[in-house]
């Protein structure tokens, strides 16, 4: 049997589903993305595309020998009776005073899902830092806060939005996100 949900939230039909302690290395990840290259390339969607975001891509076939890579696989799994592949990962980054807009990850139908991981060293809840979900009316229907480790996998046809941390906060907020497609 593999890993459980540590909680779910519903929103309409759709489920998010929080992880927590799948990985024990969260710390040796943040290290290292405070050493990688991040462009101010992201978009969130068209209509805001002047206020980008920081990001860094992440090559597939390197995501596919982590252990990373390995414990989604089995969060998925835990969630989902199909398999699924990844088709992007990449690592957004966020500080205070950034702007980070509510958006889709993909359209209605492609049954895609997104794993979205936290990797801090450390989080208080003074600092923010929640992704928001949102529901059909736009309310907000679910925050996850950036533990260290947490993996949130949810449909990618779930508005959501990422806040970035608040001014008490100084350090980066990195989720990496692997979007996933039904095989």
């Amino acid at each position: 049997m593999g890993p459980q949900p540590s909680f779910t939230h519903s929103i309409g039909e759709q489920s998010v589903y929080v992880f927590d302690s799948l990985i024990a290395n969260a710390g040796e990840y943040f290290q290292a993305l405070n050493q990688a290259a991040f462009t101010r390339t992201e978009v969130a969607r068209p209509e805001v595309a002047q206020h980008r975001h920081w990001v860094t891509e992440s090559r597939l076939e390197s995501l596919l020998q982590q252990p990373i890579y390995a414990a989604t696989q089995k969060a998925v799994a835990a969630v989902r009776s199909r398999p699924y592949r990844p088709y992007r990962a990449y690592t957004n980054a966020a500080a205070y005073g950034d702007v980070l807009f509510t958006h889709v990850d993909c359209l209605p139908g492609q049954g895609d899902l997104t794993a979205l991981w936290y990797l801090c060293d450390e989080w208080n809840v003074e600092w923010g830092g929640e992704t928001v979900f949102f529901s059909e009316d736009d309310e907000i229907a679910a925050a996850v806060l950036p533990k260290p480790g947490r993996l949130v996998v949810f449909d990618g046809t779930i508005k959501h939005a990422g806040r970035p941390p608040s001014r008490v906060c100084y350090k980066p907020r990195y989720t990496f996100a692997i979007k996933l497609e039904p095989v």
